[in-house]
């Protein structure tokens, strides 16, 4: 079993140094983030979210497209330049890694492998996932999948946990996750990854049990995502939970991480992909799990900070999945009757439980719970309202409007400044 977060943190702070955290909840808003402060700690409660002190409005717009997608915004991220739509860690021109907004040639990510600091990829999604990937992965196509998953496990980052087993194996190897995998070009890259040094773990139990000293992990959750996205009635037909119970969560593999990586220095991405993904099936109960995942992740990610104040966490979306929002009610018979019709007046559709009724929040100060549904404006990813927000080191640059362009700029400021 892990030890204690509080118990690990204190080992973490033994030396100082210049580190970044970047928790990427794909697709969460503030209106996401109202619904999870709602349901899971009451309206006037607080959630880890809510303690990142300093703030800015999210810029995230494309060269080419005023809302973004995951590998457009994420490349963006990890380079500091306006790239098109289409771009996974390209300039969107060619396939070659593109040169970053400080000249350098690759990612912030690749400078800071050049430069020996440790790093680390964490994502809740497959390893092919963008928010991640395009850290260190440059492809034509975004669904270039055996090519990012090559890329990633070649790049020599220290820790990558993730699901996506379907494409570390050919279709002549049995996976622990999958049957047969997907891999065209014959490779075994679970083999590939013994070989160059990693340790290679398949669910919560071996990751749990990771010896001390280790230096470089693997960690690959589910044959594709830890989480089951899909419609919630779908969902709730075959009798699937929204998470594997048998793989970690966001949160665990964020600790597995830091006693990896810590003291540091090091670069850290970490995703909660389900945010996105259940969104974009306005799958309401699905995205409430995931915000709590992500949360919760949070909730170690500040604690870090404390114990080390010389470490940036930083936060971002890139865009609002599925436009969800919260729309609240008294409790009275008709509202509610109306809310569990599924549909608002307009015929936009809303968000119930699994058991098709409104959400009721936590109780409020008075010691009320209130009803609530979720509403979606689209099944895609639109501009929404975004914000960034960071604590720690060099955290008070964070303020006004913030161009996605400037997470790439802050983070390579900390990690490099000294």
């Amino acid at each position: 079993m892990f030890r204690s977060i509080t118990l690990l943190l204190a080992v973490c702070s033994i030396a100082s140094a210049n580190n970044v955290i970047f928790i990427h909840p794909d697709g969460a808003g503030i209106s996401n983030w109202q619904a999870a402060r709602f349901f899971w700690a009451g309206p006037d409660a607080e959630i880890n979210w809510d303690r990142i002190p300093h703030i800015a409005v999210y810029r995230g717009h494309m060269a080419d497209s005023l809302s973004a997608t995951s590998n457009g915004g994420a490349t963006s991220h990890a380079y500091g330049i306006k790239v098109p739509s289409s771009a996974f860690g390209t300039d969107g021109k060619s396939t070659d890694k593109p040169r970053a907004a400080n000249g350098e040639s690759g990612s912030l990510m690749h400078e800071a492998l050049r430069r020996g600091v440790r790093t680390g990829l964490v994502n809740s999604g497959s390893i092919i996932e963008p928010g991640t990937a395009c850290f260190v992965a440059s492809t034509a196509h975004r669904d270039d999948y055996e090519q990012i998953t090559a890329q990633i496990l070649e790049s020599g980052v220290d820790v990558i946990l993730s699901g996506g087993e379907e494409w570390f194996l050919p279709p002549s190897k049995v996976g622990r996750h999958t049957k047969a995998g997907k891999r065209s070009d014959g490779r075994d890259l679970i083999e590939e990854a013994h070989k160059n040094g990693y340790t290679v773990v398949f669910d919560r139990a071996e990751l749990q049990s990771v010896p001390p000293g280790t230096k470089k992990l693997l960690g690959i959750f589910a044959e594709q995502d830890t989480f089951n996205d899909m419609e919630a009635d779908k969902l709730k037909s075959l009798a699937l939970p929204t998470y594997s119970p048998d793989a970690p969560t966001l949160q665990e593999m964020t600790v597995a991480a830091l006693r990896i990586l810590a003291p540091g220095p090091f670069f850290l991405v970490v995703e909660e992909e389900g945010s996105d993904n259940f969104a974009n099936y306005n799958n309401a109960p699905g995205v409430l799990d995931a915000l709590k995942r992500a949360d919760d992740t949070f909730g170690t990610a500040l604690e870090f900070v404390e114990k080390n104040p010389e470490t940036l966490l930083i936060t971002a979306a890139d865009s609002s999945a599925g436009s969800m929002d919260v729309l609240g009610f008294p409790p009275k018979p008709d509202l509610l009757a109306k809310a569990a019709s599924g549909k608002d007046s307009n015929g936009a559709p809303y968000g119930l439980t699994a058991e098709g009724q409104p959400f009721l929040s936590r109780p409020d100060r008075a010691g009320i719970a209130h009803p609530f549904v979720i509403t979606w404006g689209t099944l895609s990813d639109a501009s929404g309202g975004i914000l960034v927000r960071a604590a720690g080191k060099k955290a008070e640059s964070v303020s006004g409007s913030f161009d996605n362009t400037k997470i790439y700029g802050l983070m390579r400021e900390v990690l490099f400044s000294d």
